[in-house]
């Protein structure tokens, strides 16, 4: 199980000020300003969020110490995690983080295994499962549907 979970990625810089187009990878979108500091993936660099709205098809946020337009832009395609522990318990039966998914078998409905799931994508469309093939060669691509994954 990982410590630390990817809740969101930014995208580029939004107007002069220093505010950073975020894509959310939380069920609500807007929750990530409610799990305290934001931390790439190696811990090195912090960010808070100082303010944070919806926009078209991400959100627009301030974050702390991030003052021009210039600084904005240098932290385009960082993704941000928080530690599992800061995250809601899940409640729901069908309900997970992708990253649990990570590793699992992946197998047929009867019971043939394909491979393994190496990761989870969202490529803009819907999320889409990477698997490593049991027999090697190359991932296949599935989309995470209920008719694919019941």
């Amino acid at each position: 199980m990982a410590d630390r979970l990817c809740v969101d990625r930014i995208g580029a810089a939004h107007g002069v000020r220093g505010e950073v187009k975020l894509w959310s990878f939380t069920a609500d979108p807007l929750a990530i300003a409610q799990y305290g500091p934001l931390e790439t993936e190696d811990g090195a660099r912090r960010f808070e969020i100082e303010a944070l709205r919806p926009a078209k098809d991400h959100l627009v946020a301030r974050l702390k110490g991030i003052g021009t337009r210039d600084v904005a832009e240098t932290l385009r395609n960082l993704e941000l995690y928080v530690a599992r522990s800061r995250l809601p318990e899940i409640e729901q039966a069908d309900t997970y983080y992708f990253a649990d998914l990570v590793g699992l078998s992946a197998v047929t409905p009867d019971g043939d295994e394909i491979g393994i799931v190496a990761a989870v994508h969202n490529f803009g469309a819907s999320d889409v499962f990477e698997i490593k093939p049991a027999a090697g060669g190359e991932p296949l691509l599935l989309p995470f549907t209920e008719a694919i994954v019941p």
